[in-house]
């Protein structure tokens, strides 16, 4: 499973930063592994790029696609608003140099619980010393072509089946960006809302996740 552009190995030396570009390489990937046929389950900043990816396949290539609490469908003044609510810079808080941020960026995508309540700031320093300062240029750049980036005015309807998961609780895409994307998809696609659950669905309702994208993808109601 390819990751994304500046996550685990994958790497470019190229200066594209948008999610086309990130939705091609993967295309290019599955094509050089011979994949013909394939769905997508996508994730937060990664339904940007699957949504591209169903832009770019042709329906007999992507069958079908599943995207977890996204912004794809976002307007510009949504947008603003929200990141005036949260009070903070996103790339401080995306890409965290700090425990104080780190701690922050948990607490807005988890709802249920304090999962970091009991780990020492030095603990957390150390992860992101490791882990967290991995290509962060590239992923500062990534985060900044999303904040400058427009509503896409002509947001493609999609021919894929598409299922749209959310948290009813998600304090990052709030939930009724669900209901929005549903209305601009229309027909084909339909959404599922997981009860006390936050912006991280696949680690609070793994469960509840798993059980709606097996379901979607074997074809039962």
């Amino acid at each position: 499973m390819p990751d994304l552009l500046f996550f685990g190995k994958s790497y470019s030396n190229r200066p594209d930063r948008t999610d086309a570009f990130q939705a091609g390489c993967l295309i290019e990937g599955l094509n050089r592994l011979g994949v013909d046929k394939f769905s997508v389950y996508s994730i937060s900043y990664g339904g940007y790029v699957a949504y591209r990816m169903a832009e770019i396949c042709p329906k007999y290539m992507m069958e079908k696609l599943v995207i977890v609490s996204s912004g794809v469908a976002w307007s510009d003044d949504e947008k603003g608003e929200h990141i005036k609510k949260i009070g903070r810079d996103p790339k401080e808080l995306l890409v965290p140099t700090n425990p104080n941020d780190l701690r922050l960026l948990v607490k807005l995508s988890v709802y249920k619980g304090k999962p970091l309540k009991w780990l020492p700031d030095f603990f957390l320093q150390e992860f992101i010393n490791v882990l967290g300062n991995n290509n962060r240029k590239e992923k500062l750049e990534l985060v900044e072509h999303l904040l400058a980036k427009k509503a896409d005015t002509d947001l493609p309807i999609l021919t894929q089946e598409t299922l749209l998961i959310w948290g009813d609780q998600d304090n990052v895409f709030p939930v009724h960006l669900a209901h929005q994307l549903q209305r601009h998809l229309g027909p084909k696609s339909r959404v599922e809302i997981i009860k006390d659950t936050g912006h991280a669905a696949n680690i609070e309702s793994p469960d509840a996740v798993n059980t709606l994208i097996a379901s979607f993808l074997l074809g039962h109601s």
